[in-house]
């Protein structure tokens, strides 16, 4: 294994403008990823079919989106970096414009598959593209401005879809892509080219691994379909998603060792051989379920037990994106400085901080100004966690695996967002159930009772007869205790959440050491 400094190659335009230039594209296809959740009632209503049937409109994003990312870096080196992401915001673009006018549920599937396959994408090839455009020294700060698009978008996602929805139509949520898309389109062609390195990958190149290809369409959507249903069939009491997460095993399982023996496979599993790659894609799974659960559970919680409007529950959570907005450029200039497996320690301890106020910060009586205040707290260790590890993630790696490495780091954090979803969904179901039971024990107590008389002699004061007050005042008290069962759930997936952010703070310190601020050695494998 033979070192060598990274390549000479320079772009001609400022790295600075290619950076607003690709975060431009990879921010639309996140914002996508989340835009579409608030609509889904009005997309049902739209075309006039149920709100179950009308999940698949996320599902099969999803699915699609999950197949491609860990592609793109095969498609590169058969296509071409500048030409395959051309044509993906361009596809993508057009995807978007026929999502809004899909007459029926099955075409807006149809096209919201394109959507998402053209769109996955998007993300591994800006983050190359970064990668090769600034030298290793500057890399943490053209990932700040990279950050910005996939940790911020899933938190404005909502509150746009929400407002684009009650002031306009559904379709809007597809067609604001539009606009977006054609000015990436002229950029992207005047701006950004190939290094010369991509064209002897091309060379290179060998046959289409069908086998391969098979093995990560099926794993990988049995996969995403399960997760995405598990809760509401009863995971593993439904053969339906009991098939499908033994599909997904075998599927996956078997793609790795296929791959691990293609010497051109479709999806480059010997990267993981190198131990910062495979470290820093373990937090990246880790930190895309805490960021999507903390965006699940935020305005579930306070549109569910508190009553806030779906709009008001959104800026709750775009707070937390503001803030991180004008942090992230800071963290770039630290990550040209220190080393990123210090960075992340301090930023997992932080997010370990906010997970622990978060548990302690769920109650009944929370205040917008204090549920604002936690988001931020949630949010503002991201970009001390997202930033470097796309430092550390390409430590060792030479620039012929940048466009492979991409393209499987965006996809174990799109998985982990996926998890991280079902994970919390049919955790604060469970434990809803279990502190219900354990609350109900206390239903005979002599203060029950009293509370329950007490009640009851209100509302009969109130005007009601005795018979509805008491009926009445039973029925107010099993609201409650469902509520007081359902905080103690977010609680308890808070607490889950903050052990998470414990481990991957120990594993922080196992990083190999990068060089801030000067050349980094990688290396051809």
């Amino acid at each position: 294994m033979s070192e060598i400094q990274t390549t000479e190659w320079k772009p001609k335009v400022n790295p600075w403008i290619i950076a607003v230039t690709v975060s431009l594209a990879a921010f639309m296809e996140v914002l996508d990823s989340s835009i579409a959740n608030v609509a889904l009632p009005h997309i049902a209503g739209g075309l006039g079919v149920s709100n179950d049937e009308s999940t698949w409109v996320l599902t099969s994003y999803l699915v699609s989106n999950a197949i491609v990312l860990p592609l793109s870096g095969y498609m590169v080196s058969v296509f071409g970096r500048k030409r395959f992401f051309l044509a993906c915001i361009a596809l993508f673009t057009l995807s978007s414009l026929l999502c809004g006018v899909a007459t029926s549920l099955g075409l807006l599937l149809l096209f919201r598959v394109m959507q998402g396959a053209f769109g996955g994408g998007l993300q591994p090839m800006a983050q190359s593209i970064l990668a090769d455009s600034f030298p290793a020294a500057k890399r943490g700060v053209a990932f700040s401005v990279y950050g910005i698009t996939a940790v911020c978008a899933p938190a404005i996602g909502p509150t746009l879809g929400g407002w684009l929805t009650d002031n306009y139509s559904w379709r809007w949520v597809f067609y604001i892509n539009i606009p977006v898309g054609i000015l990436a389109i002229f950029l992207v062609q005047q701006l950004i080219e190939d290094p010369p390195y991509l064209s002897r990958l091309r060379k290179a190149v060998g046959k289409f691994d069908y086998v391969g290809f098979s093995l990560l369409t099926i794993g990988v959507a049995a996969l995403q379909i399960a997760l995405d249903k598990g809760q509401e069939d009863d995971w593993f009491g439904s053969t339906f998603i009991t098939t499908l997460i033994v599909t997904a095993a075998i599927g996956l399982i078997a793609l790795v060792i296929w791959e691990w023996f293609q010497k051109t496979p479709i999806v480059d599993v010997r990267l993981f051989k190198s131990f910062n790659f495979a470290a820093t894609n373990v937090m990246f799974f880790v930190v895309g379920m805490i960021l999507f659960s903390s965006t699940v559970l935020m305005p579930q919680f306070l549109q569910t037990l508190m009553g806030y409007t779906a709009q008001i529950a959104g800026l709750v959570l775009s707070a937390g994106a503001v803030v991180l907005l004008a942090t992230m450029p800071v963290v770039g200039q630290l990550a040209a400085r220190v080393q990123a497996r210090y960075l992340l320690a301090v930023g997992w301890a932080g997010l370990l901080l906010g997970m622990y106020v978060s548990s302690n910060w769920v109650n009944l009586y929370v205040s917008f100004g204090s549920a604002t205040w936690v988001r931020i707290l949630q949010y503002l260790p991201l970009g001390l966690i997202f930033v470097p590890l796309n430092v550390a993630g390409y430590t060792g790696l030479a620039p012929e695996k940048t466009n492979g490495a991409a393209g499987l780091m965006n996809f174990t954090r799109n998985i982990g967002q996926s998890v991280g979803t079902s994970a919390v969904t049919t955790l604060i179901a469970r434990r809803s159930q279990f502190h219900q039971s354990i609350l109900a024990e206390h239903s005979g107590s002599g203060a029950f009772d009293a509370a329950l008389q007490s009640l009851a002699s209100q509302l009969a004061q109130a005007g009601m007869t005795v018979h509805d007050a008491g009926q009445q005042a039973v029925g107010r008290l099993y609201g409650a205790l469902q509520a007081q069962a359902a905080t103690l759930a977010y609680v308890d997936v808070f607490w889950l959440l903050a052990g998470f952010s414990a481990l991957m703070f120990l594993c922080s310190f196992l990083l190999k050491a990068n060089k801030p601020g000067g050349g980094a050695n990688v290396s051809l494998h």
